[in-house]
């Protein structure tokens, strides 16, 4: 009888090790990211991105030498493209990442519940002013929005020195502007240039514009189709971004040049996020975290110019020209920006491009 009883002991004893062992993988599962490829990185990853296509090959090179299994597929197109394509596939997103654009179509596409959640390890090096209060996006960079210049022609003395000077008539037919609608970018300049004049009322910033329209030759379709137009000199000046220009001109020997307006710059934060229900979500937890890694973060100052968000960067670690730059921003107000960046654009497309 006491062998039996032993015998009985001995088993239970033998199947509540094993339902410890198998509650023990499960959690070990469920709490090691490895567990479900997270570690390594494979499958797919879909990026939607504004960003230039130089920072994009290098990028995609770099990440996937470090998870050289996740097939990076990137589609490339305009912030304001993004933000209506996510907004478009909402029911069936095809898109897991959505790299760069302005932070006022983050804060539209967050207001829509068209991005996930997510609170990376880097959270506390950014300013709350630089990110989403509930993780939906994050600032990646500062991007100054600056007067661009044909260096073969004019330099930084004989260029416009602030915004108003592109008005005076001697620019007339000398100014070609990447299309407005799809750019975040320039949606954003036209914007900033409505606040600065009004900040309550947009009539005033209205009439700006129509004088700039004036002078504007040519809305160019994308900004490959800027470039060209500005090289071969058939306008010598435009309004874009900082990194952009000194990628142009650089990385692929472009005569480019920029001036920093006197008055100061929008300085947009360019942000990052992921897509509301990604099938892919886990690669880009991982992408996100390639992107603000602090050797990434100087590797791509030195190579395309991005001027950080990260505030825990060792400056001598960055190159010269960041060390040299100093920033003037224009004051605005982000948030009234992005209630009325739609409400003002449709006004000057409708009333204002190509009309004067």
């Amino acid at each position: 009888m006491r062998r039996k009883i032993a015998w009985l002991l001995v088993t239970v004893a033998f199947f509540l090790f094993l339902a410890a062992c198998g509650g023990g993988n499960e959690t070990s599962e469920d709490n090691n990211p490895e567990g479900d490829g997270k570690g390594e990185g494979s499958g797919k990853l879909v990026v939607y991105t504004a960003r230039d296509q130089t920072v994009v090959d290098k990028v995609v090179t770099m990440f996937n030498e470090k998870y050289p299994d996740i097939q990076v597929d990137v589609l490339t197109m305009g912030a304001q493209e993004i933000l209506e394509r996510v907004r478009g596939e909402q029911s069936n997103p095809g898109g897991d990442f959505w790299w760069g654009g302005t932070q006022s179509a983050f804060m539209q596409a967050a207001e829509e519940d068209l991005l996930e959640p997510y609170t990376p390890s880097f959270d506390d090096a950014i300013e709350p002013e630089h990110k989403d209060p509930e993780g939906r996006w994050y600032g990646e960079m500062l991007l100054p929005e600056v007067i661009m210049i044909n260096s073969d022609v004019l330099d930084k003395e004989t260029g416009p020195q602030d915004w108003d000077d592109l008005l005076d008539e001697k620019w007339k037919d000398e100014i070609i502007i990447r299309g407005v609608l799809p750019s975040g970018t320039m949606r954003t300049i036209y914007s900033a240039m409505i606040y600065r004049q009004d900040s309550n009322n947009p009539e005033p910033g209205y009439k700006w514009l129509e004088k700039l329209d004036a002078n504007t030759k040519e809305y160019a379709q994308d900004p490959t189709n800027l470039y060209l137009k500005l090289a071969r000199q058939e306008g010598t000046v435009s309004l874009w971004n900082l990194q952009d220009i000194l990628i142009q001109a650089h990385a692929n020997n472009q005569p480019f040049d920029y001036i920093y307006p006197e008055s100061g710059a929008p300085i947009l934060v360019d942000a990052v996020g992921i897509i509301k229900e990604a099938k892919n979500k886990e690669n880009a937890e991982l992408f996100y975290e390639f992107l603000f890694d602090k050797e990434v973060v100087a590797e791509l100052s030195k190579e395309t110019f991005q001027i950080p968000s990260r505030t825990d960067i060792d400056v001598d670690a960055m190159p010269d020209w960041y060390r040299d730059l100093e920033l003037k921003e224009l004051e605005l107000d982000w948030e009234v920006l992005a209630e009325k960046e739609m409400e003002w654009m449709e006004y000057w497309d409708s009333n204002i491009k190509g009309q004067n």
